[in-house]
């Protein structure tokens, strides 16, 4: 259920939550915040904050979040690209990337692919429908991908790439996969996910079409 918010604090009070975003946060931004139900790895800190910055907007958590406008879609052939910068790692591997080929984000029968980095260095391709989430590639090192530094910080340049039959993903220039368009939906709402206990600017997420 939609929720209007007057300010850029979310409290997840609830396994899921979907709201237009405050003024202070870039127009048109939504959020879908869900919060890990393992024990193994809980969401300790309850508030997920999101504010204009740049291009972007800075996510800090708190729990996961997948962000988008609903506004930005993607068909056909294209090329979707953005930047995350890596403000401050959490005291484990997360993970933070691009969304696409989504759909009813803001119910239960949302459906999205995802590509997104981890601080370690790996990478993974996801399929979401519902509550069902497949592995495309599983996580998987690749030296293009930039580990935070001494200070904690690391900038990702991430594309996918649809090309007839063939998505690319690339980090900074690189091709780390690829696969067959069969294997996943393309079509749809762009947009980004940062894992939960990030600190990530997301800069300048751009559908590019031939």
């Amino acid at each position: 259920m939609p929720y209007l918010i007057s300010f850029i604090t979310i409290v997840a009070l609830v396994g899921l939550m979907v709201a237009p975003l405050g003024a202070q946060a870039p127009t048109g931004l939504r959020v879908r915040v869900d919060e890990s139900r393992s024990a193994e790895d809980p969401d300790d800190t309850r508030e997920l904050k999101t504010m204009a910055l740049g291009k972007g907007y800075r996510v800090t958590g708190g729990p996961a979040g997948t962000f988008w406008n609903p506004s930005q879609t993607a068909t056909g052939n294209y090329t979707l690209r953005g930047t995350f910068n890596l403000m401050k790692p959490s005291g484990h591997v997360n993970f933070y990337g691009l969304i696409f080929g989504g759909a009813q984000l803001d119910g239960a029968a949302e459906t999205y692919a995802y590509f997104l980095v981890g601080q370690n260095g790996t990478f993974l391709v996801r399929q979401r429908a519902g509550e069902q989430v497949t592995d495309i590639q599983p996580r998987k090192a690749h030296d293009a991908i930039r580990r935070p530094g001494a200070d904690g910080r690391s900038t990702n340049q991430l594309e996918v790439r649809v090309a007839g039959d063939t998505v690319s993903f690339v980090v900074n220039g690189t091709v780390v996969h690829s696969a067959p368009k069969a294997s996943l939906k393309t079509d749809g709402i762009a947009g980004a996910r940062v894992n939960h206990l990030l600190d990530v600017h997301v800069d300048g997420i751009e559908v590019v079409r031939p």
